[in-house]
C-alpha cells in the first residue's frame, strides 16, 4: 500500500492568517473568542474572523465584491498552502472540500449573493475554478467529522491510484442559521467553552479556513505520514453522540489496526472536546475502552471555538505542529477534570517527544472519526 505525507499547511482563524501566527498564539494560550453581538438581540461568545482583515488580505489575489466569506477564507488558506507545496496541480490532483454547512449565509434576505450560492457544489465550482483545477471537487460534508474525514477519502484515493496527490480545504462561518441551531439546542456556553472541565456548559462557535496538501511523494525534509484512519457511526440518535462511545471506539480500533501500532505508541491526542457534558464523556469512555486514558490530550475549542467542518482540519493541523515542535500545548479552559473516568488532558503546555498522534472528531447523526499520524525525520 502506498505511502500518503501531509506536505504543506495554512490555517485562517480570529489568531491569524498563516499557521505558525495561529501556533505562537496558542503557545501563548491567547484565544479567539471574545464577546459578539452581531446576530441576535443578546450577545454570544464566538471566535469571529474580522471582516475588513479578510478584506484587506483577499484584494490582493481577488476582487472581494465577486466572493462569499467563506469561498474568500478557503482561497485565502489553499492559495497559501498551493504556494507551499511541492507539486503542481494536475489531472492526477483531487480537489476536497469540507463543510459542514457551505455558504449558509447566502440564504438570508440581508444576503448580497443568490440563494443558489448556498448550493455546495456551487461551492466547489468557485474553488475549482478561481485555481484551475482539472478534476471536479469532491465534497465532505458529514457534520463535525467533514474536516478529518476528508484527510481519510484523499489518504484512500491516494493509495489507491484514483490520484497522485490532493489539496484539502475545509472551512465554515458563525451564522444565524448556526448561531440559533445550537441554541434552540440550549448548547451555547455563556461564557468561553471550557472542555472537559466539571465547570463545562456548552460549545463556543467559530469560524475557520484551513487546507493541507497530500501526496503519495515522501519530501526530502521532515514530514508527516498518515498511516491509519477509521469512521464508524454509532447510530444512536440525531444530535445525541452514544453513550458508551461504540462509534468512536470502533473508529480508534480501526486507525490502530491499519496503522499497525499498539495504543502505548500513541504520544498524544488531538480530541474533539465540545465541551458539552455528554460529547466530553463519551470521547472519555471511548479512549479509556482503548486503553489510551495516560496518553496527554487537549481540546483546541478553547482557542478557536467550534469551528464545525473545518475543525478536524484545522486541529489536525495544530496537532502536526504539535509534532514537529515537540510541544503538547495547553487545553484552554481546563481546571478541575468533569468526567467520570480518567483522562489526561494538559493543563500546562509542555514538551514532550511526540512521534505519533491521533486526532478523533464526533458530529450529529453518530458520525466519528479517527486518523492517525507519524512524524518521519528525512
Amino acid at each position: 500500500m502506498k505511502h500518503v505525507f501531509i506536505t504543506a499547511n495554512t490555517i485562517i482563524s480570529p489568531l491569524g492568517f498563516n499557521t505558525e501566527t495561529n501556533i505562537s498564539q496558542i503557545a501563548q494560550e491567547n484565544s479567539g473568542i471574545s464577546l459578539h453581538n452581531t446576530i441576535g438581540a443578546s450577545p454570544y461568545y464566538a471566535a469571529i474572523i474580522n471582516d475588513e482583515k479578510l478584506n484587506n488580505s483577499f484584494h490582493k489575489i481577488g476582487h472581494i465584491d465577486a466572493y462569499t466569506k467563506l469561498e474568500k477564507m478557503m482561497i485565502l488558506s489553499l492559495q497559501d498552502t498551493i504556494s507551499q507545496s511541492d507539486f503542481s496541480i494536475s489531472d492526477k490532483t483531487a480537489l476536497l472540500i469540507a463543510t459542514t454547512k457551505g455558504n449558509i449565509d447566502a440564504l438570508a434576505t440581508t444576503n448580497n449573493f443568490s440563494p443558489e450560492r448556498a448550493y455546495l457544489p456551487v461551492l466547489g465550482e468557485r474553488i475549482k475554478t478561481f485555481f484551475g483545477f482539472k478534476n471536479e471537487p469532491i465534497i465532505i460534508s458529514n457534520a463535525c467529522v467533514s474536516g478529518i474525514l476528508s484527510v481519510a477519502v484523499a489518504k484512500r484515493l491516494i493509495q489507491n491510484d484514483y490520484y497522485d496527490n490532493a489539496f484539502i480545504v475545509g472551512g465554515d462561518i458563525v451564522s444565524e442559521f448556526t448561531l440559533s441551531g445550537f441554541q434552540s439546542f440550549q448548547a451555547i456556553s455563556e461564557n468561553p467553552c471550557k472542555p472537559f472541565s466539571k465547570y463545562r456548559n456548552g460549545i463556543t462557535i467559530g469560524e475557520a479556513a484551513a487546507s493541507v496538501a497530500i501526496s503519495n511523494q515522501k519530501p526530502k525534509t521532515d514530514s508527516i505520514q498518515v498511516i491509519g484512519d477509521g469512521s464508524c457511526n454509532d447510530a444512536n440518535h440525531i444530535s445525541g453522540p452514544s453513550r458508551d462511545g461504540e462509534g468512536l471506539y470502533r473508529s480508534i480500533q480501526s486507525a490502530i489496526k491499519e496503522a499497525n501500532i499498539t495504543p502505548e505508541t500513541i504520544d498524544y491526542i488531538s480530541a474533539h472536546g465540545t465541551a458539552t457534558v455528554f460529547n466530553d464523556e463519551m470521547e472519555a469512555i471511548a479512549f479509556n475502552r482503548a486503553n489510551l486514558e495516560t496518553v496527554p490530550l487537549n481540546s483546541l475549542k478553547g482557542y478557536y471555538g467550534h469551528t464545525l467542518g473545518a475543525s478536524g482540519l484545522l486541529e489536525a493541523i495544530v496537532g502536526m505542529s504539535s509534532m514537529k515542535n515537540n510541544m503538547l500545548y495547553t487545553s484552554l479552559g481546563i481546571d478541575e477534570l468533569g468526567i467520570s473516568v480518567p483522562l489526561h488532558v494538559i493543563q500546562k503546555k509542555k514538551k514532550a517527544t511526540i512521534n505519533t498522534f491521533l486526532k478523533t472528531a464526533s458530529g450529529f447523526g453518530g458520525c466519528n472519526t479517527a486518523v492517525l499520524f507519524k512524524k518521519i525525520n528525512s
